[in-house]
């Protein structure tokens, strides 16, 4: 098998799935009981969020832990917008996860405007509508991704957040795709809530967490119980959190390695050039320098990209056409159509997202298949 949708999903690290065993076995105690057993597990969690504070760059006051990337997105927008009644403004991106955007969706249901700022055709954030955008005094929120998780290019989040500060606009970030990949250090930037999931650093799924800065207008969406210090009801995964600890503190070990990123910058531009020098009128999406590097999103033309992708599972190579949570849509994915993609292209734009467990004869036998695919599909099932 060669796994090449990382940005859908990672393999659990084996140190992972060691830390999380004893608290799916022996320690199973209720972190909010006073005996030892629910202590035991109530220091666990608390070592947990001290990693995840180090990955994130904050204090462990200012960390909850969620059931995931999804909850998190969710519980930063209606945590400010429900303390903010007198602001009625959102300002976002057009390329948004739907984690975000379809929240917003539902809270213009309700009344609150949002306001979509657009991208240009490398995917990048027109800067002058935003800044045109904060003047208006209604807004009570912005969220901006840091990394798109189709293209991943990459926003330029410290002017965007020193904006926000400029106008007194708290600003959501969902990181969700850029956490374990860039280097995050909230504390040095004006973010107030940042988003991310666990299962997106090979840690496991159904755990993530919000970063809310102290002093930041919010409230809790889950209520029920005293846990994460009255901020998230329920009794909390504690084999999870554990997860998700021990990866923040692989993901962490591996971004103060520059060899990890190079390593997949070399994969992925190695990919891309056999791609692009084999298979004639095929286009990357997305600004080329500014991204991640272990994503790809390329674009063949004229056929549609769930043919290629059933083709390349026939060879056991794994790959996706834009973001998982949309897959089986046979429509361009909205963040391509919002950069103005052709959709001679779009139709058959897929994604390859990398990981350092990824291998150059693997790169090799993904471009050798795929041009074959290709050319088979254009001469048997053209998209005109």
């Amino acid at each position: 098998m060669i796994y090449l949708d990382n940005n859908a999903t990672t393999a659990m690290a084996p140190a992972v799935f060691d830390a999380m065993e004893p608290y799916l076995r022996e320690s199973y105690g209720n972190p909010s009981s006073t005996h030892p057993l629910g202590q035991h597990a109530r220091q666990a969690m608390e070592e947990a969020r001290y990693s995840v504070a180090n990955l994130v760059g904050c204090h462990t006051s200012e960390i909850i832990f969620t059931s995931g990337g999804t909850e998190a997105d969710n519980a930063a927008i209606c945590g400010v917008l429900l303390s903010r009644p007198d602001k009625h403004t959102v300002i976002t991106s057009s390329v948004e996860h739907s984690a975000v955007r379809e929240t917003l969706h539902v809270w213009s249901k309700r009344g609150i405007r949002v306001i979509e700022i657009p991208v240009d055709l490398g995917g990048h954030l027109d800067m002058n509508r935003l800044a045109d955008a904060m003047g208006d005094p209604d807004i009570a929120l912005a969220s901006i991704m840091w990394a798109n998780n189709e293209t991943g290019v990459l926003f330029d989040i410290p002017q965007i957040a020193a904006l926000c500060r400029d106008h007194r606009v708290p600003l959501h970030v969902d990181a969700v795709q850029a956490a374990g990949k860039v280097t995050l250090a909230v504390s040095r930037l004006p973010i107030d809530l940042l988003s991310i999931s666990a299962h997106k650093f090979h840690g496991p799924k159904g755990v993530g967490a919000l970063y809310v800065r102290r002093n930041t207008r919010w409230m809790p969406t889950i209520t029920g119980g005293p846990q994460e210090r009255d901020r998230r009801g329920g009794t909390e995964n504690v084999p999870g959190i554990v997860g998700m600890g021990k990866a923040a503190q692989l993901a962490l070990e591996k971004l103060q390695n520059p060899a990890n990123d190079q390593y997949l910058r070399q994969l992925r531009d190695m990919l891309e050039a056999r791609i692009l020098s084999t298979i004639p009128d095929t286009h990357i999406n997305g600004d080329r320098a500014c991204r991640l590097t272990n994503t790809s999103n390329i674009g063949f033309t004229s056929i549609e990209a769930e043919a290629i992708l059933l083709l390349l599972a026939q060879h056991d190579i794994y790959a996706s056409a834009g973001a998982a949570c949309s897959s089986g849509s046979l429509e361009p994915s909205p963040v391509l159509r919002a950069m103005d993609i052709p959709d001679r292209i779009a139709h058959g734009s897929v994604r390859f997202s990398l990981s350092t467990a990824n291998t150059r004869a693997e790169i090799t036998t993904v471009a050798t298949q795929l041009s074959d695919i290709i050319s088979t599909l254009r001469e048997t099932l053209p998209v005109v």
